[in-house]
């Protein structure tokens, strides 16, 4: 059973929703390679189109995808995620 506190701590609310956006950059990332790798490179290698001299499908998964998942993870780390406290916070009462 989970502790009454911890589930109250907001902090876990947000470390499982920074996962979440964590897990989406991850499958985005994914269906971006094997979508370009395997979906322009799946022909006959003599019928391959190139794009700064590197084969298109290969430019495609590997280079242009690299750069929309930077911008995408800077993205988020900048505006989705959230500065949080490793402190434990005291509980609030009377303790004297």
């Amino acid at each position: 059973m989970k502790d009454n506190a911890e589930l109250k701590d907001k902090r876990f609310k947000i470390a499982h929703r920074e996962a979440i956006i964590g897990v989406v950059l991850v499958i985005i990332n994914f269906i971006l390679w094997f979508g370009f790798a395997y979906g322009l490179g799946s022909g006959d290698p003599a019928s391959y189109n190139y794009v700064l001299g590197l084969p298109e499908w290969f430019f495609y998964s590997c280079v242009l995808s690299f750069i929309v998942m930077f911008i995408l993870v800077v993205y988020s780390v900048k505006f989705l995620f959230k500065e949080v406290s490793f402190e434990e916070e005291e509980e609030r009462g009377d303790h004297t």
